[in-house]
């Protein structure tokens, strides 16, 4: 069946490939590496800056002395070259909230939630991760499959057990958007790959 690229659903445009491409997380190969790479920090709202903010006493002993020195100076979040929100960053690439298990890279903002320490658990942009979220100036919202090499690993993976990026994504995109537009995207889904 030869599958549009852009589909909409409930409202939001999505590039098929969120549909298509398969994907999911492996963590014992990558680390958590893409807390750690990149030039600008991960996407943020202002509600979210203000969560953050709520939480970062209790994430604060977590994080490197260099983290606590860039949150000091400019924040948890700042404008990037486009002018939106991102979280701050270490080195010009380290999210300033990644702290470390051994070589695992963690969020502390979601270690303390995962503990009951917080009720914030990390921005929803990352929770998406694969898929980027772009807002249009009428109001229209776009969901984009962003390709990243350092998440090869999630490919290869995704691939041998058969998990779509829209499968491995299903709590954020249901905290995000809900459940009754998640479920008419699995609907989707089943009419145009009818061998899933």
């Amino acid at each position: 069946m030869n599958i549009p690229p852009i589909l909409e659903i409930g409202g939001i445009l999505i590039s098929s490939e969120i549909l298509t491409e398969y994907f999911c997380c492996d963590y014992e190969k990558c680390k958590g590496i893409c807390c750690v790479e990149g030039s600008d920090g991960a996407p943020v709202t202002m509600d979210e800056i203000a969560s953050i903010e709520d939480a970062l006493d209790t994430v604060w002993p977590m994080l490197s002395a260099s983290a606590q020195s860039v949150i000091d100076q400019q924040g948890v979040a700042y404008a990037d070259r486009d002018g939106d929100m991102v979280t701050s960053i270490v080195r010009g690439r380290d999210c300033v909230f990644t702290c470390y298990d051994g070589d695992n890279c963690l969020c502390a903002l979601e270690k303390a939630y995962r503990e009951g320490k917080s009720n914030f658990c990390k921005p929803i942009s990352c929770s998406l991760y694969p898929i980027r979220e772009k807002k249009f100036g009428d109001g229209l919202i776009g969901l984009n499959y962003h390709k990243w090499m350092v998440c090869r690993d999630a490919v290869v993976k995704g691939q041998a057990e058969h998990i779509r990026v829209y499968q491995f994504l299903r709590e954020p995109l249901i905290r995000r958007f809900g459940e009754s537009w998640y479920a008419e995207l699995c609907e989707v889904a089943d009419q145009l790959l009818p061998d899933l």
